[in-house]
């Protein structure tokens, strides 16, 4: 069921999403040659913490997971695309591509629920390759372009269209085994939201209405659309080893324009 939030609690999930920005501001800071993915993990839990949220990754379980998410934060490198786990700790190394995924619950208290936010970047560490550099440039740019399209009275796929048209002769791909998805009540909802035109049977195209919010999040490789599942059983990498590049945000539908929930 595709849920829609009033006015009070999008100005709550406004105000969550500001601080997941600072949170998100702070943590690509920290990305530098020599860093530890545990210290991105403590920055994450203790920033999270202290602007009165919880991390909605850590222990998260969807119902076809049998285990639960081990860590706050995702942090995909090089060639893994979404869900690596802070921990156990690596380094960081200059030449990397990192990607940052982190969700929030906010705000939140004992026997008290929030409302969930969700966001990524991915950011170089120190100097990268021309291919990263443009890798990373034209993911950011694909996710703007969702951004645009995203308006009531729009329809979903325009979404995935308008990713198409952005990845279109740039000799990359769109990884279409990964959605973007509805947000708010829970860190996963309805609808899925694809970076491509679906032709698939159970992908249904909708028109977008005034309330909603999604988590717009375009995933493309540097080769193939190809994924794996790494031996973790989180990690999701490219097939072919190649990079990958990921950018999120939570947008609201209010009216007839759509707020980007998580910036500054």
């Amino acid at each position: 069921m595709i849920t829609i939030k009033n006015k009070q609690e999008i100005a709550v999930l406004r105000r969550g999403g500001k601080k997941l920005a600072m949170v998100m501001e702070k943590l690509k800071s920290l990305c530098r040659p020599g860093a530890s993915t545990a210290e991105l993990e403590d920055c994450a839990v203790g920033e999270i913490r202290k602007i009165g949220g919880r991390p909605s990754f850590l222990q998260y379980r969807s119902r076809h997971e049998t285990n639960a998410y081990p860590t706050a934060l995702c942090v995909s490198i090089n060639e893994e695309i979404v869900h690596a786990p802070a921990l156990p700790a690596r380094i960081l190394r200059a030449g990397d591509i990192v990607g940052l995924d982190i969700g929030m619950e906010y705000p939140w208290a004992d026997g008290q629920s929030g409302l969930y936010t969700d966001m990524a970047a991915t950011v170089p560490v120190g100097q990268v390759s021309e291919e990263a550099k443009k890798l990373i440039a034209l993911t950011e740019k694909s996710l703007r372009a969702a951004i645009a399209v995203a308006r009531p009275g729009a329809w979903l796929f325009d979404i995935g269209r308008a990713v198409e048209k952005t990845v279109a002769g740039s000799g990359f791909s769109i990884v279409r085994d990964l959605v973007g998805h509805g947000v708010g009540y829970a860190v996963h909802e309805e609808p899925n939201v694809p970076n491509y035109v679906p032709r698939e049977k159970n992908f249904f195209n909708l028109r977008l209405k005034s309330g909603m919010v999604l988590a717009l999040e375009p995933m493309i490789n540097a080769g193939g659309p190809e994924i794996t599942l790494a031996a973790d059983g989180f990690t999701i990498r490219t097939a072919d080893g190649r990079l990958s590049a990921h950018f999120e945000h939570t947008i609201a539908l209010t009216a007839d324009v759509c707020r980007v929930i998580t910036s500054l």
